[in-house]
Formats: C-alpha cells, sequence, structure tokens
C-alpha cells in the first residue's frame, strides 16, 4: 500500500479532547462511545490489519477521526459508517486539514441498518477490508451485519471488549465457546490479534479491549458459500437453538428444531455427529454439515 505518511497528521490527545470541546461532544455511554487518544494504538491496530495494497476501509463509529486518520496515513480509502450527526458532520473537515490528500466518504446513518447498497452506492469501490473500534454493547451484531451484506471483504480487524474478544475467536469445547464464535466462523479464520488497555481511551472504560482478526474464505478455498443466504439463515437457526440450552444434550437441545428428539437424533447421526454431545463441542463445520443434511431431510 502506498504510505500517505508525510500528508497525514494524526490527533494527539489534547487535540482530540479540544475538538470533542468545539463541538459540545461528551463520549455516551448510550452510543458506546470510546475514544482512542494515543496515535501509537491507531497505528497499531491499523498494523494488525494486515492491509493489502489498494484496500478500500470500511470503518464503523469513526468517532472524532483517530483511527480513520492512521488508515489515511497508511494509504488506505475510507468509507466510514458513523451515527452521530455531529461527528459525522465533522470528520470531513478534520480531514482536509489533516489528510488532505486521502479519500474518506462518510455515511451518517446506525450501523445495524446500514445497506449493502449505501455502502456500495454507484463510483464507490467494494470494502476490501473492515477496520474498527466498535462499540461495546452492539460489536457481535454490528460485527456480523457487516460481514453477512459485504461479501467483498477479505480482512476484518475490529477492536471489541476482551471478554467479547476471547468469546469470538473462542476454540469449541471451551467455557466460553458459544453462538458468536460460531457465527463469525462461518464468514472465515477468527483469531485473536492482541490486547489493548484502558488508559489509551477517553473516557477509559472499565473493562480491557482485545483485537481480533478475521480472515474471510475466499472462493479459492471456502469449505461453504457464506453468502448463500438459505444456508447462512439455517446455519442460524441450528446454532441458536443448539446453545439455548448448552446444559442439554444436542438431542434434547434441538427437539424443537427438528421437531421431535428422534427427528434431532437422525439429522445429527446423519451429518455424523454424536446426538449425545452438548452444542459447545461442534465446530462451524458441524454446525453447517448439520444444517445441510437437516435440509435434505
Amino acid at each position: 500500500m502506498t504510505s500517505s505518511t508525510s500528508h497525514v497528521s494524526l490527533l494527539t490527545a489534547p487535540e482530540i479532547r479540544t475538538l470533542a470541546d468545539e463541538l459540545g461532544i461528551r463520549p455516551t455511554k448510550t452510543l458506546g462511545q470510546n475514544f482512542v487518544i494515543d496515535p501509537n494504538t491507531v497505528r497499531r491496530i491499523v498494523s494488525a490489519a494486515h492491509l493489502a495494497p489498494g484496500d478500500t476501509v470500511l470503518e464503523i463509529g469513526p468517532g472524532l477521526g483517530s483511527l480513520t486518520l492512521a488508515l489515511a496515513e497508511a494509504g488506505a480509502q475510507v468509507t466510514a459508517v458513523e451515527i452521530d450527526p455531529t461527528l459525522a458532520a465533522k470528520l470531513p473537515t478534520t480531514f482536509a486539514v489533516r489528510a488532505p490528500d486521502s479519500s474518506l466518504r462518510v455515511i451518517t446513518k446506525d450501523a445495524m441498518h446500514v445497506t449493502a447498497e449505501e455502502i456500495l452506492a454507484v463510483g464507490h469501490p467494494a470494502p476490501t477490508a473492515l477496520v474498527a473500534n466498535l462499540p461495546y454493547n452492539v460489536a457481535v451484531p454490528v460485527l456480523l451485519h457487516m460481514l453477512e451484506i459485504l461479501p467483498s471483504l477479505r480482512t476484518t480487524l475490529v477492536m471489541v471488549q476482551a471478554e467479547v474478544a476471547d468469546r469470538l475467536a473462542a476454540e469449541p469445547g471451551s467455557r466460553i465457546y458459544g453462538v458468536p464464535s460460531v457465527k463469525a466462523g462461518f464468514y472465515g479464520d477468527v483469531a485473536r490479534a492482541g490486547a489493548i488497555g484502558r488508559t489509551v481511551f477517553w473516557p477509559a472504560p472499565n473493562v480491557d479491549s482485545g483485537l481480533v482478526r478475521i480472515s474471510a474464505f475466499t472462493p479459492e478455498n471456502a469449505p461453504w458459500d457464506p453468502y448463500d443466504e438459505s444456508l447462512h439463515d439455517a446455519v442460524w437457526a441450528v446454532t441458536d437453538a443448539a446453545f439455548a440450552q448448552r446444559r442439554k444434550t444436542l438431542r434434547a437441545a434441538l427437539k424443537n428444531w427438528a421437531g421431535s428428539g428422534e427427528a434431532a437424533a437422525a439429522a445429527l447421526s446423519a451429518a455424523g455427529i454424536d446426538p449425545t454431545l452438548r452444542g459447545e463441542r461442534l465446530t462451524t463445520a458441524d454446525y453447517v454439515r448439520l444444517a445441510q443434511h437437516a435440509g435434505l431431510q
């Protein structure tokens, strides 16, 4: 990626607070706002994203633009989705001053409701990477929504609450493995990509943060089609059912999903899965296979 370092000026902690004061902005828990105020941290996040030359990056919740500017510094074209109209309106001005040779497009909307059509507007390239400091209160739903609507994404690097990061990257059989682990794994290989302390945020959160990287399946190596709507819906349904009663065996937990305990056992056996196992023992591939076999019954 061509570097624009000499043309980009990152925001420092005092500058972020001054900018917020000018706008009358106070970070709110309602919107999950915790602004990163350390330039080295945003550079570290961008580095962990492993961006490739020519990547167009989608950022969720850019806030005052700390991470956005670091993405520009790395040479990325950025499309930012920001729910706060005051912040969304200010971001292009900040960019014009601090990253005059960089490309930025801002969509003012709730990320949970933004559509692929809005992101892929005429004349704008499809994003190849998602890099974001996600609002902690909606991190997993926003992440899964973006992965669902944007098959162009090859790399995803998100900062979330440390506990959520652990869940997303958890291995089958662990205590914290669950629905987010299975669903994130539907789109690609999921791994922890680092830890972030509390002092780099304003206001400082009461929890630590973690980085999660998802390397998307490609058409060449995909074990299934993550953008097949019927397969997606079937996997979501069986996963939700299995973990709704995670203390029960799969035969019992999937009784309502399959129509009866016997039907659940038959579907599990057809997929090569022991009906006496519990949901946390199954990989994403197991859930996909189960959904596929259930569709054949």
